[in-house]
């Protein structure tokens, strides 16, 4: 139910731009003469769209290392666990041994 509501509550101004902004504009390729003939808000929610895909993008890449860092120490921390297990399960008989 609350992801309805969210996305009722995202999705509702974007309609009602896309509604309100109806003029065609036309995007060109500059060295080109290509281009397109599309409604302005569809412009600007692919523009905008792109962008929030984009950034997305880029701090994903930013947080790999972090993530690789973060396995390292995960691997290391087992690894010394299993020491400290080792080594106390090898303690009693030493200490009995010693008696």
């Amino acid at each position: 139910m609350l992801f309805l509501i969210v996305t009722v509550v995202v999705c509702l101004p974007l309609v009602l731009f896309a509604l309100s902004n109806t003029a065609i504009v036309r995007l060109g390729l500059w060295p080109t003469d290509y281009g397109i003939d599309v409604h302005i808000s569809i412009a600007i929610l692919v523009a905008m769209a792109i962008a929030f895909l984009l950034g997305a993008l880029v701090v994903w890449m930013s947080e790999l290392a972090q993530r690789r860092r973060a396995r390292r120490a995960e691997r290391k921390v087992r690894l010394l666990e299993a020491q400290i297990e080792a080594l106390q399960a090898r303690a009693p008989a030493t200490l009995s041994s010693a008696a």
